[in-house]
């Protein structure tokens, strides 16, 4: 790499080094290996299901102990709408109202998309919005046909000129409509936060990671909300933002691993993706964290079944905290019996998902000690996880590491080398998705956070393709929020329903009931 003064300057101004670039260059030369799996993690194997009588015993533990604990909600939100759109986008690149019916280009383009947005166009919540504006633009607009009418409808919505909703964030898009307000997915999760994120004096804190040129938009809204929602809820909200640092961002290769570089000659660097999150969390204190993505909201008739799940993962994260924390004590000021150890063992096999050396037993007393007390002293996760119906995304899976232990993780389809059939046919085999529905404990049992960044994988990265000016660059994830960078976590996955998941990835799932206060007639 030909380094110049002003890629010195550059590299500098984003927080990172010279040798991080090069690192960085290194990682796209050597590529990062796909991960081994050795199965899908599956009910009783990895996974765990419980009783609806536990579940009421985890959620009393939980409403027992959570008003002497700091809890915080942490929702990743700063992913644009534009994806959610992206079938919108098309019909307006590719559909000339003025030369064709829009009947004629949904069958030639099987635009199955566009005929399920038409289909429930009424029923989307921005319609009316979208509606007022486009009739005082085109006063004509009812003696329009059906396609220019669509047309003018999908541009209106998404171009600049119009609402623009394609550039707004996902988090203050037109989610749900009530009889009286339409409400964001932001003030949604304000809602379902005080079901079970509220502390003894009725405070709920919550943090969203946006991007920053969002920042003044996302407290605009808040103040537009804030009297309304703390009146019904009775609870008082603590809003925090965050941006995602540009020293986890990560430079860009062409074909041939040398640094991508713009017409004028400067370096290209890409946002290191949701796996540069991981810097925000670490800066959290709080005893419990939950963390849930911006778009897995439901209508507020929905939202107890989603609160009462919530308070089961977070009474189950106590449950083990509280024995894991009992058992580092324990070792820490005197040597277990070993009816002890057998019972400490037993513990991390059946509960905490730790597969043990195969020679573990032939290992001295001190060095048994040491590996009981590493593989418990680490931050916590439970993870809700949702039967698998076809979902594009990560799920549970058993990895083979190097040294031949077998650990459990999410795993995400680009870090599974899909051209070998028997990882193909494991990916094919999974149970269940993960849904992001987490709840983390990040302190350690003397009441320490844990260095978050000391848990990362920095091999559980990958290699994404996307293109800039025309010409293809390589681009590197930083490994997932989720996956890569909680590898190290102590990891719990416990069955949720599907209830509880509900995702926002295109503008058609607005249609869907988990989204409609009054269902299709």
């Amino acid at each position: 790499m030909n380094i110049t003064d002003k890629d010195i300057k550059l590299i500098k101004s984003k927080g990172l080094t010279v040798d991080k670039v090069f690192s960085q260059i290194e990682t796209f030369k050597n590529e990062i290996p796909f991960v081994a799996l050795r199965s899908a993690a599956t009910l009783n194997n990895g996974i765990l299901k419980f009783s609806e009588h536990y579940q009421s015993e985890l959620s009393k533990l939980y409403d027992s102990r959570s008003g002497d604990l700091d809890t915080i909600k942490f929702v990743p939100a700063s992913g644009a709408a534009t994806r959610m759109f992206k079938d919108l986008f098309r019909f307006l690149d590719n559909y000339n109202c003025e030369k064709e019916s829009l009947n004629s280009y949904t069958n030639l383009e099987k635009a199955d998309a566009i005929r399920l947005f038409l289909i429930g166009l009424e029923k989307f919540p921005f319609y009316d919005v979208v509606m007022e504006k486009v009739k005082t633009s085109y006063p004509k607009f009812e003696s329009l046909s059906e396609g220019r009418q669509l047309y003018i409808f999908v541009e209106m919505m998404l171009k600049e000129k119009g609402m623009n909703f394609g550039n707004y964030p996902k988090g203050l898009l037109p989610f749900h409509k009530y009889s009286s307000s339409i409400a964001t997915s932001f003030e949604e999760h304000l809602y379902e936060a005080a079901g079970y994120n509220t502390n003894e004096n009725g405070d709920s804190e919550l943090h969203f990671t946006i991007s920053k040129e969002h920042l003044e938009a996302f407290k605009g809204e808040f103040e537009r909300i804030k009297k309304k929602v703390e009146e019904k809820t009775k609870t008082n909200f603590i809003i925090s933002y965050s941006f995602q640092k540009p020293e986890t961002d990560t430079i860009a290769v062409d074909y041939r691993n040398e640094p991508f570089r713009t017409k004028d000659g400067s370096l290209v660097f890409r946002p290191g993706g949701h796996g540069a999150l991981i810097e925000n969390l670490d800066d959290l204190t709080a005893d419990i964290i939950y963390i849930k993505n911006i778009d897995n909201v439901v209508v507020r008739k929905y939202q107890d079944e989603v609160s009462s799940y919530k308070k089961v993962l977070a009474g189950k994260l106590i449950e083990i905290q509280d024995e894991v924390f009992r058992i580092l004590d324990s070792i820490d000021k005197k040597k277990p019996s070993e009816a002890e150890l057998k019972d400490i063992k037993k513990f991390l096999v059946q509960q905490l998902n730790v597969r043990l050396p195969l020679d573990f037993d032939k290992f001295s007393d001190k060095y048994k000690l040491q590996f009981l007390r590493e593989s418990l002293n680490r931050p916590i996760r439970v993870c809700g996880m949702v039967i698998n119906e076809g979902e594009p995304g990560g799920g549970p899976f058993w990895v083979k590491k190097e040294n031949g232990r077998l650990v459990l993780q999410i795993i995400e389809t680009p870090q599974i080398n899909k051209k070998d059939q028997r990882q193909e046919d494991i990916l094919n085999s999974a149970t269940h998705f993960n849904p992001v529905d987490l709840v983390c404990g990040v302190k350690d049992y003397k009441g320490n956070k844990f260095n978050l960044l000391e848990f990362v994988d920095p091999e559980a990265g990958f290699i994404t393709r996307k293109t800039m000016n025309g010409k293809v660059l390589k681009a590197l994830e930083l490994p997932g929020l989720w996956n890569g960078a909680m590898s190290n976590w102590i990891s719990v996955f416990v069955e949720v329903p599907l209830t509880t998941f509900n995702p926002v990835k295109t503008v058609n799932d607005l249609l869907k009931s988990a989204h409609q206060v009054k269902l299709f007639s």
